[in-house]
C-alpha cells in the first residue's frame, strides 16, 4: 500500500484539508460507516400498526422485506405518540422474530398430564362450540322474580390491560351481545 495514500486517508488530514474543519461531517468517517444504509431504506413495504404492549396505543411504522419484518419504528404522524415509542414498543419486533415465539395452539385435555399441538382452525372451533354449548345450558330469560333478564351466567370475560380502547370496545360488545353480564378488565381491578 502506498504510504502517501495511507497519510492522506488519515481522519485528521481529512479534516484540515477538506471542507470538515470541526471533524464532524465526512471527514471522520470511516469508509465502512460510509458503506452503510439503513435497513428501512431495503424495505419492500411500510405497514401502519399500533403498539401492542400497553393501551396508550402508539403508532408504528412496520418495515417488511421478503414477507418478514425487519425494523419497527414510532410513526411520526401518529397523534399519539408522534414517532416515539418506550422502550418495550421499540423492541416489538423481537416479538415478531423471536426463535421462542409460540407459532402453535398447545392444548391440554381435561387430565391430561401432556400437551397436543393443535391447527388455530380446528382450536377456534372447539373454542365456539364451547362458548355456544355453555350459553345454551346457562341461559337465563327470566329470573326468579319474573323479571326479564335475557343473560347467561356461564360466561365471563377478563380483558387485559394490553389491548387498546378499540379492542376493549369490541369485546365488550361481544360478550355483551352473548348475554354475559360478567365483563371485567384487568385495569379496573
Amino acid at each position: 500500500m502506498d504510504l502517501r495514500t495511507t497519510f492522506l486517508s488519515w481522519p485528521v488530514v481529512r479534516q484540515l484539508t477538506g471542507d470538515d474543519p470541526l471533524g464532524r461531517g465526512r471527514a471522520a468517517q470511516s469508509a465502512h460507516t460510509a458503506a452503510l444504509v439503513p435497513r428501512t431504506s431495503t424495505a419492500d413495504r411500510v405497514v401502519d400498526s399500533v403498539c401492542p404492549y400497553c393501551a396508550v396505543g402508539c403508532g408504528q411504522k412496520v418495515y417488511v422485506k421478503d414477507e418478514r419484518v425487519i425494523q419497527i419504528e414510532g410513526d411520526p404522524s401518529s397523534p399519539v405518540s408522534r414517532g416515539r415509542l418506550c422502550p418495550k414498543g421499540s423492541a416489538s419486533e423481537q416479538l415478531v422474530n423471536s426463535p421462542g415465539r409460540a407459532t402453535r395452539v398447545r392444548y391440554r385435555k381435561p387430565f391430561a398430564t401432556d400437551w397436543q399441538d393443535l391447527d388455530l382452525e380446528t382450536a377456534v372451533d372447539m373454542i365456539v362450540e364451547r362458548i355456544v354449548d355453555t350459553r345454551k345450558r346457562t341461559w337465563q330469560d327470566i329470573d326468579a322474580n319474573g323479571h326479564k333478564t335475557r343473560r347467561t351466567l356461564g360466561i365471563a370475560s377478563l380483558g387485559g390491560a394490553t389491548l387498546d380502547n378499540e379492542e376493549n370496545y369490541l369485546i365488550k360488545k361481544l360478550f355483551t351481545a352473548l348475554g354475559a353480564i360478567q365483563v371485567e378488565n384487568q385495569a379496573r381491578i
